[in-house]
């Protein structure tokens, strides 16, 4: 960040009311909502009246309040789509070496954005993930990336491997990559509620990955009598990396495990778990399968600015390259 970003940042923050301007807050309704999480405006402003009432004890009406005030000190009408093409400007592109996967997803995995990888086993999953822990770093070396892992998947060995085929230093590679295994869907879901202590705390968040999304939800919700409870607890997760992408310019990576439909009866029975749930909220959806002679081929399925097409690659130790 230059000088001049630097002192245009201090202005605006300075400018900005704080949580203690908003009425009937005082200081033990403001330590009791940041402990809650509600530590900005902007939390405060999409929060529901019960939340804040849980979260500080004030009364509803004094709640309706808060919240009206913070929303009332935010811009937070309509845009024009000039303003967002604006916006749109500070969107960066994680690359993978193949120039073909690059070009399907418009330059890159893109930053503000949930893109969700499905497919089979040795589908290739695992590696683009591990291949874009390393690669965001390629432009910017204060660059880190969150790695939460669910089926015991993450290999520093093979950062190593992807390190040394690009020329990066191994050891600062590995010491930006924060990663942490979660036990249960429970512990996945706090994990990625705590990405923004960590961006809040001064890490230069680039990437968060999940691998897998489904996984535990999975495992833990067994037969169609626990599906709506899964379902909507899935949801919530989903929101909350959704709301992360958004207000932090972060690509968040998932990977998805496969399921065969039994009603297919013609055609590749293979379908993403999660239903419509995740499918609605991931921005980019990919779909992976084996190819020929070790090959893997991605296809675009879902995108909303890019068309379908599909892109051949070969997962190699320098990484991740054309055919």
């Amino acid at each position: 960040m230059s000088k001049q970003e630097t002192v245009i940042k201090m202005e605006k923050e300075s400018k900005e009311p704080k949580i203690m301007d908003l009425p009937g807050v005082g200081a033990a309704t403001a330590e009791k909502l940041e402990s809650a999480g509600f530590d900005n405006l902007i939390s405060i402003a999409v929060a529901s009246i019960g939340q804040l009432v849980d979260a500080s004890g004030v009364t509803e009406s004094v709640a309706r309040k808060i919240i009206q005030a913070a929303r009332d000190s935010l811009d937070m009408g309509f845009e024009t789509g000039v303003s967002l093409l604006e916006k749109r400007k500070q969107v960066k592109k994680i690359q993978t070496d193949s120039i073909m996967l690059n070009q399907l997803l418009g330059g890159g995995f893109e930053t503000g954005a949930i893109t969700e990888c499905f497919g089979e086993f040795g589908s290739g999953k695992t590696q683009i993930g591990h291949v874009l822990a390393v690669n965001c770093k390629k432009e910017d070396e204060t660059v880190k990336a969150v790695y939460i892992d669910t089926e015991n998947t993450f290999r520093p060995e093979r950062i190593r491997q992807l390190a040394e085929g690009s020329e990066m230093d191994v050891e600062k590679t590995l010491k930006n990559i924060l990663v942490a295994k979660a036990y249960n869907s429970d512990h996945q879901m706090l994990l990625a509620e705590k990405v923004e202590d960590l961006i809040k705390e001064g890490n230069n968040i680039r990437v968060v990955i999940i691998d897998s999304l489904t996984a535990h939800f999975r495992a833990e919700f067994i037969g169609r009598g626990t599906l709506a409870e899964r379902q909507q607890k899935l949801n919530k997760h989903m929101h909350t990396l959704s709301k992360l992408a958004d207000m932090h310019n972060v690509s968040v990576y998932l990977t998805n495990q496969v399921q065969a439909d039994p009603a297919q009866f013609f055609g590749d029975p293979t379908k993403a778990v999660g239903g419509h749930i995740v499918a609605h909220a991931s921005t980019f959806r990919i779909y992976l399968r084996k190819g020929k002679k070790n090959s893997r081929v991605a296809k675009l399925i879902d995108s909303p600015n890019l068309p379908e097409g599909e892109a051949a690659f070969v997962v190699e130790n320098e990484g991740i390259k054309d055919l």
